[in-house]
Parts: structure tokens; C-alpha cells; sequence
């Protein structure tokens, strides 16, 4: 299982990537593997705010469905609209194809307050 060395991590298995001051958010290797096949992805609208450690969708699994919390607070300026359709790319690409949404960073703090990839390989390996 991969951890990407360029992204971020929260405790609720979300990865942030920074990119020219927005930050793409989407679900780790770790999440999707745990939930099963995924069948159904519900995301915010562009223009949403979303609040940190606050659910912003919710992805649904042959198992289960399961909530997605923001890692960071911020206004939503790019939905993945390819997730509707196909939403298996969250098993097959958790951190390429099925990134979910990019946000404005309400305060870009909040970013740097998430894990490391060692740190969140040290969670997920507990």
C-alpha cells in the first residue's frame, strides 16, 4: 500500500495535496480498501463551504456507507463530476482519477496541522 510523500493526511483518512494555494482533497489507499468496492459518491456543489472535522459528502460501499470529513475548512472551487459516473476510480486510483473536490483554504495554518505520511503510516499500521 502506497502513501503518497507530497500529500497531507487527517485522522479520518483524507489526503490534501497543495496546489498553487488550493488544496485537492480526496480518500487514501488505506479508506477505500477498507470499505470494499465503492458504488455510489455523493459530493459537495462548487461554491459549498466546507468546515474541518465536519462531514462534506459521504461515499457508499457495497458494505457500508461512510461519511467524508474536510481535513481543513475552505470554499469549494472544482467537484471531480467524473466520480457520478464512475465511481469506482475511488479502488482503482484513490490519489490520481478520483481526487474529489479542490477548496480554497479558509486558512492555508490548517494544512500544516495535518499528518505527515509517516505519521498517518504509523496510524494506519496501529
Amino acid at each position: 500500500m502506497s502513501t503518497p510523500k507530497d500529500l497531507r493526511y487527517s485522522e479520518e483518512h483524507e489526503w490534501v495535496k497543495t496546489e498553487d494555494g488550493k488544496a485537492r482533497i480526496g480518500i487514501t489507499h488505506f479508506a477505500q480498501s477498507e470499505l470494499g468496492d465503492i458504488v455510489f459518491v455523493e459530493l459537495p456543489q462548487v461554491g459549498d463551504e466546507i468546515t474541518a472535522n465536519e462531514p462534506f459528502g459521504s461515499v457508499e460501499s457495497v458494505k457500508t456507507v461512510s461519511e467524508l470529513y474536510a481535513p481543513i475548512s475552505g470554499k469549494v472551487v472544482e467537484v471531480n463530476s467524473e466520480l457520478e459516473d464512475s465511481p469506482e476510480f475511488v479502488n482503482e486510483s484513490p490519489y490520481e482519477k478520483a481526487w474529489m473536490i479542490v477548496v480554497e483554504p479558509s486558512d492555508a495554518a490548517d494544512i500544516d496541522s495535518l499528518m505527515s505520511p509517516e505519521q498517518y503510516e504509523e496510524m494506519i499500521q496501529e
